[in-house]
């Protein structure tokens, strides 16, 4: 079922109020009713579906997926990614003015991005991963004391 104007900007509303009576005022509902039409709009499957739908994609655009992570890291690693510091100039006789400057992120910055790469890559273990089962045997049973 589709949603009509007033419910999709009752969604909305409530999305960025989360309050129901609040929303519905907004999406253009009476005074009078909207605390009942706030309810019962939130009890309507379709548009709860809705704003589950919307309340999923807001998180998920939140959140830094890895491929995201490992964009960062390799910019990071590169030194394309940039930072701003304070650097303080002197203009003589004592005074001197403070002033923001952007400047490639340091190397041991870099080299912390390449080791976290590297972990996730498996490039700096001395570790081996073996999978599987291998069978134990003892030699010498008969000498064991009971």
């Amino acid at each position: 079922m589709k949603l009509t104007l007033k419910q999709k900007a009752f969604a909305d509303f409530y999305i960025e109020l989360a309050n129901a009576t609040e929303a519905a005022i907004k999406a253009g509902y009476s005074k009078k009713t909207a605390r009942e039409m706030g309810c019962e709009n939130l009890t309507k499957p379709h548009i709860r579906a809705y704003i589950d739908e919307r309340l999923a994609q807001i998180d998920s655009d939140r959140i830094a997926d890895v491929k995201e992570v490992m964009e960062y890291l390799s910019k990071g690693m590169r030194q394309e990614l940039e930072e701003e510091v304070v650097v303080v100039e002197g203009h003589g006789d004592g005074y001197s003015e403070a002033r923001i400057v952007k400047k490639k992120i340091s190397v041991k910055d870099a080299n912390k991005c390449a080791e976290l790469l590297g972990k996730r890559y498996g490039i700096f273990t001395d570790k081996v991963n073996v999978e599987g089962s291998l069978p134990i045997i003892i030699h010498g049973e008969d000498a064991l004391e009971e």
